[in-house]
């Protein structure tokens, strides 16, 4: 078999992408818990890499490895690369979205479900001794609308969950406004989505134009109280206008798996102060960075990594 050459593996992978890519003639190299500085010199004779968020695929580390001709992304999120410089620098860069879209979906679903229902805050209450039926009267989904925002296979996947329960479908996608679901209503603009929603739920990259997508003028934009649901990336959502949405009950309950920064250890004091206030508030359910984390997507990203790298031409 021809020797294909080193891979770094710096993420949490499946074996069938380590067994698969050495079946095809690579010898790689895991090192899942690897840090930028210690990338350097590892990557140097390196043809591809696999990373997550561990890594980031900067000029400076793309420099630093002059025989690479591929990048595999364990899940969606390519901001970790600089691709406009690696395409440049003639380096394949292929993602795995399709591979964890359904978990993060089911995730958006229970944490959906949890804050109309009650489930966590109940759950609580009895542990602690109450029983409290009246005040827990949940508000069910059916009939009401939500506005998904960025309608690629994450957003897709979860209209796909939504279908079923009877709600009002809207989509907007900004690059992708072609074959929409019968059940989803595509919209062009934003604007019948602040008009009608009552639910909003991010699933798009973190880019210049999706930084801070929800601020103060988006939410002076919408026409009801609404909950607002952040699956996609933190920066997405601007947490002080957060925040003042939470305390003006302009927004009424939020679900989030992710923050502007994170973990909180990394957090500046300003962002941890508007943090900590948040996660206190019983119309908020918070879970750390896990949407896409399942067992199963561990394998499905493996395998579409494995097949774009191998596999495709």
């Amino acid at each position: 078999m021809t020797n294909q050459g080193k891979v770094l593996i710096a993420a949490p992978v499946h074996e069938v992408l380590v067994k698969g890519l050495e079946n095809a003639g690579y010898r790689c190299i895991i090192e899942e818990k690897i840090n930028q500085e210690k990338a350097f010199p590892l990557i140097v004779d390196c043809v591809g890499v696999i990373t997550s968020t561990r890594l980031q695929l900067d000029k400076q580390l793309l420099d630093a490895a002059p025989l690479l001709k591929w990048i595999g992304r364990m899940g969606s999120g390519m901001e970790v690369i600089d691709l406009a410089y690696a395409v440049k620098k003639g380096v394949a860069c292929y993602s795995s979205p399709e591979g964890n879209c359904n978990a993060v979906a089911e995730h958006a679903l229970g944490m959906l479900i949890s804050l109309k229902r009650h489930i966590v805050t109940s759950n609580e209450e009895v542990q602690n001794g109450q029983w409290l039926r009246e005040e827990n009267r949940g508000v069910e989904l059916e009939g009401k609308t939500i506005g998904i925002i960025g309608f690629g296979h994450t957003g897709r996947a979860f209209a796909r969950k939504l279908q079923n329960f009877d709600m009002n479908i809207f989509a907007y996608d900004k690059y992708d406004a072609n074959n929409f679901p019968s059940y989803v209503t595509n919209c062009d603009t934003l604007e019948p989505i602040y008009k009608q929603a009552d639910i909003i739920s991010f699933h798009v990259p973190l880019q210049a134009d999706t930084r801070h997508y929800f601020n103060a003028e988006f939410a002076g934009k919408m026409l009801h109280p609404f909950v607002l649901l952040n699956t996609s990336r933190g920066s997405v959502v601007d947490s002080k206008s957060l925040l003042d949405g939470l305390l003006s009950q302009k927004i009424t309950g939020v679900c989030l798996d992710v923050f502007e920064q994170e973990p909180p250890r990394n957090m500046s004091p300003e962002v941890a102060q508007i943090f900590e206030q948040i996660i206190k508030m019983p119309q908020v359910i918070v879970t750390p960075h896990i949407a896409g984390y399942s067992f199963e997507a561990l394998f499905k990203m493996s395998k579409v990594l494995l097949d774009k790298i191998v596999i495709a031409p």
